[in-house]
């Protein structure tokens, strides 16, 4: 099969994960893309430029059989652009994440026109993926309160439509890339010191730092022995948290700010013991995953995507640490006695199999089967 794939916001984990399914899959994919800045004018008139670009690909290649493209994607104006020579092909929209339900700061007001596109672009779509169960029910319960809020001709019925089509297809993420630097977590385990806890999803408010720095702090104040890890994509507005934190633990942090170097940034998740999301929105959880195969034993809130992605047997272990917690005390009491040596983290061995489901290696034949349901081919 031939597939065009659009992406208009190449970069981050999006591209990761482009780049990921163009690498592994047995299908011809070619990338169309755009950089990854300026997300709204990408929604708002990306389908523009997409449209050209397609243009171009299939005077070069010819029609492909499918069109792969993502939530980004204003998909009723790139076909309306398009429709003399691409009518025919079918079109796969996959969710990243949703604008209908993704969590906003509390000075920002949800602009309805960027919900509105994700709507229309899943109702043009042939088939529609997401990358959790939970995102996908999240989206579809949202969608019909979005459209009660019209005045007349609101097309509930679409919400079935919309519903039949959809799938989940879990995120694809390159686990084995990380195998090469596994020495460092048997170095670790060869030394005698505190546990280190990471930090290493994104420094913004969605992530919910201030939650961690004050599990952290109590932590601290309890007087158990710890080393941080502070990683993850650091952005212009970020959080006041992790200053307040690096003028706290600064003799005890081995590691503050983004690790742009892959090499560097798989040595940090193999340095570390624990890994610590308190995050207020989580639609997959990339970062997460990561840390989980480097041998880190997670703790998680009992929500979100992360009771689908830690199967069931692990949510609450047999003489092993709980991974999934039910509010922040719990969280606080669970890492002392870690902390303190009272409760024992999963092995690195056993810690490894739960993501190992998502690596592209093996993960990426969901996705051809997906695509080839699609077209036949």
């Amino acid at each position: 099969m031939d597939i065009l794939a659009l992406e208009p916001w190449y970069g981050g984990s999006h591209r990761n994960f482009l780049d990921g399914l163009v690498d592994h899959s047995t299908h011809t994919i070619h990338p169309i893309t755009m950089p990854g800045r300026f997300w709204r004018w990408r929604m708002e008139g990306g389908g523009v430029t997409l449209a050209q670009k397609l243009r171009s690909a299939v005077d070069e290649r010819g029609v492909p059989d499918l069109l792969f493209v993502n939530d980004m994607v204003n998909v009723p104006a790139v076909l309306s652009l398009t429709r003399d020579i691409l009518a025919d092909v079918p079109v796969a929209l996959y969710f990243h994440e949703n604008q209908l339900t993704y969590p906003l700061p509390p000075d920002r007001t949800r602009d309805r026109a960027y919900s509105i596109t994700n709507y229309l672009s899943a109702l043009a779509a042939d088939r529609v993926f997401f990358n959790t169960a939970f995102h996908r029910d999240e989206f579809l319960e949202a969608l019909p309160l979005l459209l009660r809020d019209f005045p007349d001709f609101t097309n509930l019925p679409t919400v079935r439509e919309i519903r039949e089509k959809s799938e989940v297809l879990h995120l694809g993420v390159d686990l084995a890339a990380h195998d090469a630097f596994d020495t460092e977590r048997t170095a670790r385990s060869d030394r005698n010191g505190p546990p280190v806890v990471l930090w290493n999803q994104r420094w913004e408010y969605d992530k919910n730092p201030k939650a961690f720095f004050r599990t952290m702090n109590r932590l601290d104040d309890a007087e158990c022995d710890f080393r941080l890890i502070l990683a993850g994509k650091a952005f212009r507005e970020q959080p006041e948290e992790f200053e307040q934190a690096f003028e706290r633990y600064a003799e005890r942090i081995l590691h503050y700010g983004y690790a742009e170097d892959f090499s560097e940034y798989s040595r940090l998740l193999h340095r570390a013991d624990l890994v610590v999301s308190t995050a207020l929105h989580e639609f997959f959880g990339v970062a997460i995953m990561e840390a989980i195969y480097c041998g880190c034993h997670p703790l998680l809130p009992d929500r979100l995507s992360y009771p689908e992605l830690i199967p069931d047997t692990h949510h609450r272990p047999l003489l092993h640490a709980p991974i999934l917690y039910e509010d922040d005390d719990q969280l606080f009491q669970v890492m002392r006695s870690i902390l303190n040596g009272d409760e024992r983290t999963l092995p690195p061995p056993t810690l490894r199999k739960i993501p190992q489901r998502f690596d592209w290696k093996t993960h990426v034949a969901n996705y051809d089967t997906a695509f080839e349901a699609m077209t036949d081919k």
